[in-house]
């Protein structure tokens, strides 16, 4: 539950259910500093939420299932939560555009 006690990890999540995400995409849809969606990451890796797989110049970030059954329960409420909210309307609807290669290349 610490884990989620910040507004920008919940987010964090909420774009999680939708598709793996880079830190660069992160930090684009968040419009946060690199080393403070990195913290965030941690936290929430730490906590058993999140899992990462490095793929090549990549790390992807992705919800973590079965690493524990309260992180399970916890994720699975959570996918029911505050999808209603505008700013994570708003987050959600910017994830098809953002693209990692886009972003590396500026």
């Amino acid at each position: 539950m610490k884990a989620l006690s910040d507004p920008g990890r919940v987010k964090i999540i909420k774009m999680l259910q939708h598709k793996t995400l880079c830190v660069c995409e992160l930090q684009t849809a968040l419009q946060l500093s690199q080393p403070t969606v990195s913290k965030h990451l941690k936290i929430l890796e730490n906590a058993g939420l999140v899992c990462s797989r490095k793929e090549g110049l990549w790390v992807n970030y992705s919800l973590s299932h079965g690493s524990s059954p309260y992180a399970a329960t916890l994720l699975g409420s959570l996918k029911h939560w505050l999808n209603e909210e505008t700013e994570i309307r708003e987050l959600v609807k910017k994830l098809p555009d953002i693209n990692r290669e886009f972003i590396r290349r500026r």
